[in-house]
């Protein structure tokens, strides 16, 4: 199971993910990314599931931005909610080139799931935010 940071990055956030996962009943698991759709955290998770995960994620949340900048008078994407026939997934701005996605299952209250979520995010953006990325040789 992916559990850490990566090596360079100050704080474990893991455990904030677990809480989540517990705290929102059939909750399956959670995976904090970076936009780009890098893994920075996860829970409940194998990690090459992680890794594809944040990679769907990040789509997603790329895509709805592009649909909120183009589309008149909708702003930036916040969440996404995506309903699977056996599970629900929302994504979630989670900071700074950050994102949050929880799969939950189908008997999940989603109005729940995103208030956590929504609740996690505010009480800890500046330690979900993740750091920018720079080429080789600068």
């Amino acid at each position: 199971m992916v559990s850490d940071m990566p090596a360079g990055l100050p704080t474990d956030v893991s455990w904030l993910l677990t809480r989540l996962v517990e705290r929102v009943p059939h909750a399956r698991s959670a995976c904090l990314l970076s936009i780009d759709g890098l893994v920075q955290a996860a829970h409940g998770l194998e990690a090459d599931t992680a890794e594809h995960l944040a990679a769907l994620a990040s789509g997603l949340y790329a895509l709805a931005g592009a649909a909120g900048r183009r589309l008149p008078d909708c702003g930036d994407a916040r969440q996404i909610a995506v309903e699977l026939e056996n599970a629900l997934l929302f994504v979630s701005t989670a900071g700074q080139r950050a994102c949050l996605a929880v799969l939950a299952g189908r008997d999940t209250d989603a109005a729940l799931l995103g208030h956590e979520m929504t609740v996690l995010v505010r009480s800890v953006r500046p330690v979900l935010a993740t750091p920018a990325r720079h080429g080789a040789g600068r």
